[in-house]
């Protein structure tokens, strides 16, 4: 099984993204910059932004000196220290509904800075003093008592006494060389409950004489945080990911608190998110405005100054993922030596960096990657026509993660497979499953027409399957599209497969039924006289008057499909099984119709057009066969001659 994480095991090709995107931030040279990484659900924004952290990450670690415990100092200023990057991962998804994503961020960012800066007393008391402004941020933003008592110094209720003893106690953290002072007064804000002001004693921070502006404050972080970094001598890169799994209030308040620390000198923000997500979330924070679409839009890309779309994956990206997952999972069961599969991680990406020299994934090149074991060859043939039908296909779209999905359905079901008894091979069971996720009204009808009656085989299915590798005709069953004929054509070929077992497993999805369970001892009986059945007779009425329509029905249909692999669609007698059914319940026409309509045109011969002309429910498929073009003209010329006799 694979799980839904993101990776930088890459699998796509990403890499060369990666590394460009990661020299870009590298390039900006203590520059402010902001990346925006637009892709849809399960696109692979969050590996992508993985993988370039890790780049990040592995050249600073590679290329730069530990930061000294004690620097040295020159006239009491500590030396520059060597750039290097520090890497904040901040996902708002994990705080929704826990705290404000946008207090959250600061918080993070100010924790990050105070222990780049341990070891260092100057650098420490700035950082108290750092975190101290993010603390009186964040406090504003729970409006009232707190908010009255920061932004004019004076204590209301509770909230804002309280506020006076946090504030001393962040000025004793903040002030170590003054330690004993700044204790002094935390102790008297604590005694001094009933004064009328709090006392702010840190540097800068407000005081009873000098009320907060937000305005300023907001302009003095900026200002302590930008020197912080300076003087660490990093930068900063926030990578912002799930941004697009937020709620809208929540996605927007994430946007905001960044709008604090973007474009400050050595910060850099590769923000994940859905365009299109970013969009509709803006539009319902400005609800009620009258805000317009390129509005909306204006908003992130105000943001963003370098946007990078996740690289869309085509037929050969696809058939590459498919191939490298499924090689996984063979080297994790031990099918697959581990050596070989890591040269395969190495040699596909390759390909997929020359694919425009036309170095694209054929079938040559991956059944030499895996040597001669033929069981792999299959494994990499159907991996090959999965990755065409899933990028054509827009309920997958070669999307990654619905494909790893996939991927996880059939294996699910190949281990439920072996506790009872079932032996089904993983290309059988994925080629079931692809018509279940991507033609889901086709895999119904042809689950209808399995039954226990014939052994699970369903006749028609092997005549299309036939067509399709000749580029015959389909019949109505089948759609003559694309995907359909394409999925025909993928191997294993099912027709003459025992499908229940197939349908049985695939009870995920659906409810299945392939058995004659609903019949009555009668409608079994039924069901057999009008198999044998040639033509109308007093003991067949009798039959058909002994049950109720609802078992006439059933018995029609499971006849007509028992029937189905010796039918010729040119003598009169086969149509006997519709027919006198109809004869005694009238309202069995319209599925009798339904089930006429299936024939194959090419089959259709003149020698059942007089016995079905006389029916008032054939008449509307004979005047259709007229249009068709398959239809040979003899069966046409008799399909006329027989709808003027019955006038």
């Amino acid at each position: 099984m694979w799980h839904d994480n993101e990776t930088t095991v890459d699998y796509l090709n990403f890499g060369v993204v990666a590394d460009a995107c990661a020299s870009l931030l590298r390039q900006s040279g203590g520059e402010p910059i902001s990346i925006g990484v637009s892709g849809g659900w399960g696109a692979g924004k969050s590996s992508l932004v993985k993988m370039i952290a890790a780049r990040l990450e592995t050249s600073a670690a590679s290329a730069l000196p530990a930061v000294p415990e004690q620097p040295a100092t020159t006239a009491g200023q500590p030396v520059a220290r060597a750039d290097r990057y520090v890497v904040i991962t901040f996902n708002p998804w994990l705080y929704q509904d826990f705290e404000s994503a946008r207090s959250a961020l600061l918080q993070i960012v100010g924790d990050e800075v105070l222990k780049l800066a341990k070891g260092d007393a100057t650098l420490l008391k700035k950082a108290h003093e750092l975190l101290q402004r993010i603390n009186l941020l964040r406090l504003v933003q729970l409006g009232g008592e707190a908010a009255i008592t920061i932004t004019t110094g004076v204590p209301v209720g509770a909230i804002g006494k309280a506020i006076g003893k946090a504030v001393s106690y962040w000025n004793s953290l903040g002030n170590d060389a003054d330690a004993s002072t700044d204790s002094a007064d935390g102790s008297d804000a604590a005694k001094d409950e009933d004064d009328e002001s709090v006392d702010f004693k840190a540097e800068g921070l407000l005081n009873p004489a000098k009320p907060l502006s937000l305005p300023n404050e907001i302009h003095a972080f900026r200002s302590a945080l930008e020197k912080m970094l300076e003087e660490l001598g990093i930068t900063l890169v926030v990578f912002v990911d799930d941004l697009d799994r937020c709620l809208p209030q929540t996605a927007i308040s994430t946007l905001e608190s960044i709008r604090l620390l973007l474009f400050l000198k050595r910060t850099a923000f590769v923000i994940a998110a859905d365009n299109d997500f970013i969009r509709g979330a803006v539009r319902k924070h400005f609800e009620g405005t009258g805000i317009t679409s390129d509005i909306a839009t204006n908003y992130f890309d105000k943001l963003i100054q370098v946007p990078l779309h996740v690289p869309r994956i085509g037929v050969n990206e696809a058939k590459a993922y498919l191939v490298l997952l499924l090689l996984e999972h063979e080297a994790r069961v031990g099918a697959f030596p581990q050596e070989k599969f890591d040269q395969a991680k190495v040699e596909i990406p390759l390909r997929l960096a020359r694919s425009w020299l036309g170095e694209t994934i054929t079938s040559g090149f991956l059944h030499e990657l895996v040597g001669d074991d033929t069981r792999l060859h299959g494994l990499m043939d159907l991996a090959q026509g999965l990755a065409t039908l899933m990028f054509k296909s827009t309920a997958i779209s070669a999307n990654p993660r619905l494909m790893k999905r996939f991927l996880n359905t059939v294996f699910l079901r190949e281990s439920l497979a072996r506790p009872q008894g079932i032996t089904l091979d993983i290309a059988a069971l994925a080629k079931w499953h692809l018509l279940e996720r991507c033609n889901e009204e086709l895999a119904n009808t042809l689950s209808s027409m399995v039954s226990s009656e014939n052994d699970g085989e369903v006749a028609e299915l092997l005549l299309a399957e036939s067509a399709a590798q000749g580029s015959g005709s389909l019949d109505r069953t089948f759609p003559d599209e694309p995907f359909v004929r394409e999925w025909l054509q993928l191997a294993p070929a099912l027709g003459a497969t025992d499908l229940r077992p197939l349908l049985h497993l695939s009870r995920d999805t659906a409810t299945r039924d392939f058995g004659d369970d609903n019949l009555t001892q009668a409608g079994r009986e039924l069901r057999d006289v009008l198999k044998v059945a040639t033509s109308s007779n007093d003991a067949l009425t009798r039959a058909i008057a002994a049950v109720d329509s609802g078992q006439a029905e059933l018995a029609m249909v499971k006849a007509w499909q028992g029937m189905a692999s010796s039918r010729t669609w040119k003598a009169s007698v086969e149509m006997v099984i519709l027919i006198e059914p109809c004869k005694v319940h009238p309202a069995l026409g319209r599925r009798a119709a339904a089930l006429l309509g299936l024939a194959p045109p090419g089959d259709i011969g003149p020698g059942i057009m007089p016995s079905l002309a006389s029916q008032p429910w054939a008449v509307d498929i004979l005047r259709s066969w007229l249009e068709e073009t398959g239809i040979p003209g003899h069966a046409k010329r008799a399909i006329e001659a027989a709808l003027r006799s019955s006038v």
